[in-house]
């Protein structure tokens, strides 16, 4: 929120942060951690229906590819999201063993 005056007193010598200044507002990179994709599908190869009665509030019907995740998603309705492979804690490959012989 931009104001008319000065930044602050003239002690102290630096801003607060809590003083408005100017700069941008939004559309800022977030990062969310957790997320499950459930389903990735198309509506035409859907044997259940994925449309509410009415559509989507804010949206409408979903026509073509779509992603169902677990969790929320930041951001405002269409806007787009980047998903990628997980870096920290990446699971180690889990090797089945091989039991060769069971004695009894």
């Amino acid at each position: 929120m931009r104001e008319v005056g000065s930044l602050g007193p003239i002690s102290p010598q630096y801003v607060m942060y809590t003083v408005p200044r100017a700069g941008q507002r939004g559309l800022h990179q977030r990062t969310e951690y957790d997320k499950r994709i459930m389903v990735i599908n198309n509506t035409k190869d859907l044997e259940y229906k994925i449309n509410p009665e009415g559509g989507f509030k804010h949206f409408g019907n979903v026509n073509g590819d779509f992603v169902i995740l677990r969790g929320s998603v930041p951001g405002t309705y269409k806007r787009l999201i980047k998903l990628r492979a997980q870096v920290r804690n990446a699971p180690t490959k889990i090797i089945k063993p091989n039991i060769l012989e069971v004695i009894v």
